[in-house]
């Protein structure tokens, strides 16, 4: 059997019909799907989609949240032997157009109104598209009416094309799921054989998953992913981190990214539970009436979880505190010493087993966390109250996770793990401390960028006739196998160089704010200093944990910019940065540094979709604050404007005082 998705979801339909394998949260119940329901819904999407044009080589985009029809969508669009491309639903006007348009996509699947609405207003620049397909019809009848009164149609009961003059807009790609699902029930009557005959067609060296990249520097690039390369590569990483039917998973993370993608591959090949959350507000309840069995969540889901457990001891009772602390501490211990305790089990009685319950991981068994490094003392947390928390370490153009922590070993907080056995990992020019760029290569790795030659011959070099992918991240392989990631290559920066020094003493960025971030108070943060003589940073709160603290201590405040304006916030800020210096060497200090006034966000392109700073843009937009940092004014005034969540805007007036750490208050910047 070829190795492709619409083969092994027919495959499971054959012999597990009946077999639970997926639910969704709906209206607050969930709903079931069976393998032969999965298949039954996947094969009418395709062949409807076939009827609509999808052909070899079309371009089919997913846009919405995660839900069992942007699965069963993706995999009918291989079907066609077309490719896949995952936009993340949250992304602003312009990254969809630039991708639809890049792809040259032939057919979007939208999961609502929002998303139509998203897509219509881009114009021109969906000039590709054919068909609009819309999962969700609430909301929708604005569009039918416009559509209807175009051609003379009779509106709705109640709708007219005058009463919506703004909104309303007849656009002839529009055709609701429903309607596609029914044409390719209709072609399965017609022929049979056709859903075979898809099948048949079928070649597992094809590419059928176009995959973005993060874009830190740039316009995310599409990586072509084949079904066999991107199959072979999910199942050898169960040889080990295994799954089974048995297991539950709980799709949280975006489908379009690599992660999801390779859990998405490894349901088809391992037939667990796929389960999805209603919303992603009501994640955490749904992951607690689920009980998953495994589990991968970036650094920030996992500290935002013990952040929020920290908040929530602070109004606890005295007693129950003290017996938290002292849990906590037993847990400590035990993993320290390692292997069976009584303080172990002591602390689990106490802490463990309460606290994993109400998260909704009592039954978890593979628990992951990959995109950035976590903090030891997140990692420390989890492992102390039974969960089995471990590091990953992989990128969207080597199928995901190739690097990670042994499933039934000790952890080594300071690195990733080590590379899966098929995976061939070397650092190139590594200097005396072998810090050096990390190249690796294996068979499921991507077969390029689409469209776009020249960054694959960058990424992608020739090394005694095999081909490598160049990472771009700095790292160290120790004599025992374990990777440690430092940086992206081009983000270690260099101190200006002292007197007498050819250059100046190098630090990572990205190291020092991983650091910076260890402390439950500090939310995002960027450390500044290429070129300069010594180490500065930009702050933000985090403003769950800030925002109790200030309650805890009767401190008046209405937003984010005006806590984080408060006197007490920046003595709490002073202090903590302190501690974290301590723990640097000192040309790496933090010597000063601003509170924000607002969270770093991805839709003002300070960070991308997963997190990950976008230093260039920072140096801009922030360029007045960082030249204040090292001219060491003690307060700049700010009048801007910033993007809230629902895209309206917002004038922000103030004062950012010039704040520096108390260990480094006596310090003479030189």
């Amino acid at each position: 059997m070829p190795l492709t998705m619409p083969h092994q979801l027919a495959a499971n339909a054959a012999q597990w019909g009946e077999a639970v394998a997926a639910r969704e949260k709906t209206l607050g119940l969930w709903r079931t799907f069976t393998w032969a329901q999965c298949l039954r819904d996947t094969r009418a999407l395709a062949l409807g989609l076939r009827s609509l044009g999808v052909g070899a080589g079309d371009v089919v985009a997913l846009l919405g949240q995660n839900r069992p029809e942007w699965v069963f969508g993706q995999i009918a669009a291989h079907a066609c032997r077309g490719l896949s491309l995952g936009i993340y639903r949250d992304s602003l006007a312009d990254e969809v157009g630039f991708l639809i348009s890049y792809c040259r996509a032939r057919v979007v699947i939208a999961e609502d109104e929002e998303q139509v609405d998203k897509l219509l207003d881009l114009g021109e620049r969906t000039a590709s598209v054919q068909h609009i397909v819309y999962a969700d019809p609430r909301g929708m009848w604005k569009h039918d009416a416009a559509q209807a009164g175009k051609h003379g149609k009779a509106h709705p009961a109640g709708a007219s094309a005058a009463a919506h003059p703004s909104g309303a807009r007849a656009d002839p790609r529009l055709v609701p799921l429903a309607q596609v699902l029914e044409r390719g029930e209709q072609a399965l009557r017609d022929d049979p054989q056709a859903w075979d005959k898809l099948l048949h067609a079928l070649d597992e060296r094809d590419v059928a998953i176009l995959c973005t990249t993060s874009g830190t520097t740039s316009n995310p690039k599409p990586a072509m992913l084949t079904s066999a390369a991107f199959l072979g590569h999910a199942a050898e990483l169960m040889k080990v981190d295994p799954r089974s039917p048995a297991d539950e998973y709980v799709s949280v993370l975006p489908l379009p990214w690599i992660g999801e993608q390779v859990a998405l591959g490894q349901w088809l090949l391992a037939r667990f539970t796929f389960n999805f959350v209603e919303e992603v507000e009501t994640a955490q309840a749904d992951l607690r009436e689920i009980g998953p069995t495994a589990l991968l969540w970036p650094p920030r889901a996992w500290e935002a979880t013990a952040a929020d457990v920290k908040a929530r001891m602070m109004d606890a009772s005295p007693i129950k505190r003290w017996l938290y602390d002292w849990g906590l501490k037993l847990g400590y211990r035990a993993l320290d010493d390692g292997g069976a305790s009584a303080a172990r089990v002591l602390s689990q009685l106490l802490v463990g087993r309460a606290l994993r319950d109400r998260m909704g991981f009592s039954r978890l068994a593979s628990a992951t966390t990959g995109g950035a490094p976590l903090g030891p003392d997140v990692f420390r947390f989890f492992r102390a109250i039974g969960v089995p928390l471990r590091q990953v370490y992989g990128q969207t153009e080597l199928c995901g996770i190739y690097v990670m922590h042994d499933p039934s070993g000790a952890v080594d907080f300071s690195t990733v793990g080590k590379p899966v056995p098929y995976v061939q990992l070397r650092i190139e020019n590594p200097d005396r401390n072998g810090l050096g760029e990390i190249v690796v290569r294996h068979p499921g790795m991507f077969a390029g960028f689409f469209g776009n030659e020249e960054a694959t011959r960058a990424d992608l070099r020739d090394h005694d006739g095999e081909c490598w992918m160049h990472t771009g991240d700095a790292g160290i392989l120790r004599a025992d196998g374990q990777l440690i990631v430092v940086d992206r290559v081009r983000d270690l920066a260099h101190l200006a160089a002292a007197e007498g020094q050819a250059q100046g003493d190098a630090f990572s960025p990205q190291f020092i704010e991983n650091k910076l971030k260890f402390s439950p108070y500090v939310g995002e943060c960027v450390a500044l200093g290429q070129g300069r003589r010594f180490v500065t940073a930009l702050v933000c709160i985090r403003y769950s944990i800030v925002a109790k603290w200030a309650e805890k201590n009767r401190l008046a405040f209405t937003t984010y910019s005006d806590l984080s304006a408060r006197p007490e916030v920046a003595a709490l800020m002073r202090a903590e940065v302190a501690a974290i210096n301590a723990q640097l060497p000192a040309a790496q200090r933090v010597r000063r540094f601003f509170l924000l006034y607002k969270e770093l966000d991805p839709d003002d392109g300070e960070l991308t979709r997963t997190r990950k700073v976008r230093r260039n843009t920072i140096n801009e937009r922030y360029g007045n604050l960082i030249e204040a940092l090292y001219e060491g004014r003690e307060t700049v005034a700010v009048d801007t404007t910033i993007t809230l969540a629902d895209g309206r805007k917002s004038r922000i007036v103030t004062q950012l005082g010039l704040q520096v750490p108390e260990r480094v208050a006596e310090e003479t910047v030189s």
